[in-house]
């Protein structure tokens, strides 16, 4: 036993003292003896004991006595009467008040041991419920702790906080959520998803978490309306200890000041824009008439010098033309008509205008397509990335590089790629390229002009026709610009 069992023989007999001492020691107890009830109250107010042997008659304070003094200040301690045939009807009165069980003199030794180990088991079985219960009421205690902590936590967020089970009813809410969806009066959970949260398109991902739909470990952030605020909607599954789906959780953060100066930022830079394109297109016109010779001869070093100053012209007018393509993209306006657009015709137009520009600088341009379908898309636009991405591979290649560009279906996309041998890209700037204003900074690209914001359209225009891109660069080896695009489906409709 990693504990023994600790037993309190109360006799005045010292042969029955010694003789139960002598065979529950031989078993494994511990044992202590009194011999008398006044003694045994003594004992008992120093030692920690697990089960009483109790006489019934003796000196000074009888069994009985000390029975009731026992069931009031020591309850869990089994007591096993000691008695005599002719006392038989006291030990049977002594359990009614609480006794365990009795045994009557002379013992038999195994009917004797048996009832001392029932009441053992007994006493280690309800030391261990109460352990269990002690331990259940703790635990209670720091989940009931934790709950309030966690309740008091997400009523002071500024952030909307909204908690679903499996049946899609918020179970766990904060008061910011209800101020952001506008929703006065006081809302008792639980209650379904539908009866607080108006937009569709929420619902519809909470649904696609709940259902699967959505990866386990996937974020879904999506921008919602609620009356004159714009909230951005935070999503994700909610899991169970086996890991299984159990619920939702979604954050909700007013962005209406952020959308507002996003908008007086647009309107900046279409004012901006508009308002100094206009005076460099007319001084471009005037400096174009003086080295046209139309208003009177002009010396080579004049010449020059206009020349210079009609690049610079150029040069400031493509910066404003791609702040206001980059400005049309954000307000989602880029994309103005869509038509079956053949991407094949396209990549050859495209090819045909650079390729003086390219052969200048000692570089190949080739095409290759394949079982090419109709896209429906904005040929503009997608003129618009074909042009950048082919004159960056120009940009970025030396001389008797190659560039191809290529396309074929793939499914129910359409796949162009654009791939250079050219300086190519360090692997931590991959990420980078897409951002507006970045350029990749080197020994290599230093002489490459440009304003930063090819890529970023690029990418603009690409998804804004339900589309993906994506990089893979070796440096010194080259780059490869992947686009898929969604072809048109024999009964007329896009994917």
């Amino acid at each position: 036993m990693d504990h023994k069992t600790k037993i309190l023989v109360v006799d005045d007999e010292q042969v029955v003292r010694e003789g139960c001492s002598r065979v529950l020691t031989g078993k494994g107890y511990e044992v202590l003896t009194a011999e008398n009830g006044q003694k045994a109250v003594d004992l008992l107010n120093q030692e920690t004991v697990d089960i009483i042997l109790l006489d019934l008659k003796m000196p000074v304070m009888s069994g009985e006595e000390v029975l009731e003094k026992t069931r009031v200040q020591y309850p869990d301690i089994p007591v096993i009467i000691i008695t005599g045939h002719g006392t038989v009807d006291t030990a049977v009165d002594c359990m009614k008040q609480g006794a365990y069980d009795f045994i009557t003199k002379p013992f038999q030794i195994d009917q004797f041991l048996l009832t001392i180990n029932r009441a053992a088991e007994k006493r280690a079985l309800e030391k261990k419920a109460r352990s269990y219960e002690e331990e259940k009421l703790r635990n209670l205690y720091d989940l009931d702790l934790e709950k309030s902590r966690l309740k008091t936590i997400i009523n002071c967020m500024a952030d909307g906080v909204m908690v679903t089970n499996r049946n899609l009813e918020v179970v766990l809410h904060n008061p910011a959520l209800m101020r952001l969806l506008e929703i006065s009066g006081k809302v008792e959970n639980p209650v379904f998803v539908n009866q607080i949260v108006d937009d569709k398109a929420l619902r519809n991902t909470l649904e696609g978490i709940q259902t699967g739909v959505s990866a386990r470990d996937e974020f879904v952030s999506q921008e919602i309306s609620a009356g004159k605020m714009v909230l951005r909607a935070i999503s994700a599954p909610a899991l169970g200890p086996d890991d299984e789906v159990v619920g939702t959780v979604t954050v909700l953060q007013d962005i209406t000041a952020f959308r507002r100066l996003d908008e007086m930022k647009s309107d900046f830079v279409n004012m901006v824009a508009h308002e100094l394109r206009s005076p460099l297109i007319s001084i471009r016109q005037q400096n174009t008439v003086l080295l046209e010779g139309l208003l009177g001869p002009l010396e080579e070093r004049q010449k020059e010098f206009l020349g210079k100053g009609v690049k610079k012209i150029d040069q400031l007018l493509e910066l404003i033309n791609d702040l206001l393509d980059i400005a049309k993209i954000e307000e989602g306006k880029q994309v103005q008509r869509r038509v079956p657009t053949d991407i094949e015709s396209l990549i050859k137009d495209t090819l045909s205008l650079l390729k003086p520009r390219a052969k200048k600088q000692g570089i190949i341009l080739t095409d290759s397509c394949k079982n090419m379908k109709p896209v429906h898309a904005d040929p503009k636009g997608i003129e618009e990335i074909l042009n950048n991405l082919v004159t960056n591979a120009i940009n970025y290649s030396p001389e008797g590089g190659r560039i191809e560009v290529t396309g074929q279906i793939l499914g129910e996309y359409m796949e162009i790629k654009v791939s250079d041998t050219g300086v190519g890209i360090d692997s931590e700037e991959l990420p980078k390229i897409f951002d507006k204003f970045y350029r990749i900074k080197n020994q290599k690209t230093r002489n490459v002009t440009g304003t930063g914001l090819g890529l970023a359209i690029v990418k603009g225009v690409v998804e804004s026709h339900n589309g993906t891109i994506d990089v893979e660069s070796v440096p010194e080896k080259g780059t490869t610009f992947r686009i898929l695009l969604p072809v048109i489906r024999e009964e007329g409709k896009s994917p």
